[in-house]
């Protein structure tokens, strides 16, 4: 495996020939916009243009899918509201179910469906290893 993401080798050996995005793109019958994309490894080519993407870049298909993925932020924004989202809905089921109950509002079907979701959630949250 190599030590560059897929992106970063295919704007790696984009340059060495010499092609702007908007040439490689032509030539896959695509948008100068995902090669752009593919190259901030923000997407993926598609698998059928995979071949002749690795024929254009003169590697072989193997070389092109031996990457190294891109890593994962792990303490993103997105992974926070996560975590954060999966340790409140049991919470707020849980106060849900007791609410209602005290109020002889809630029919037993309700209240298993809310701890059922809170459960869910927690067991979720428990499998997360970034906590």
């Amino acid at each position: 495996m190599t030590d560059k993401t897929m992106g970063e080798i295919i704007s790696t050996l984009r340059k060495e020939k010499g092609m702007t995005q908007k040439e490689l793109a032509e030539k896959l019958n695509i948008t100068d916009k995902a090669v752009s994309k593919w190259e901030r490894d923000v997407a993926c080519p598609d698998i059928n243009t995979l071949p002749k993407l690795a024929e254009i870049l003169g590697i072989s298909l193997d070389e092109l899918m031996n990457t190294k993925a891109k890593p994962i932020l792990k303490n993103s924004k997105v992974q926070e509201i996560v975590n954060l989202v999966l340790k409140s809905v049991p919470v707020a089921a849980g106060v849900a179910v007791c609410v209602t109950s005290i109020l002889n509002e809630i029919d037993i079907k309700s209240g298993f469906i809310m701890t059922g979701i809170g459960l869910a959630c927690i067991g979720i949250s428990m499998l997360n290893k970034d906590k």
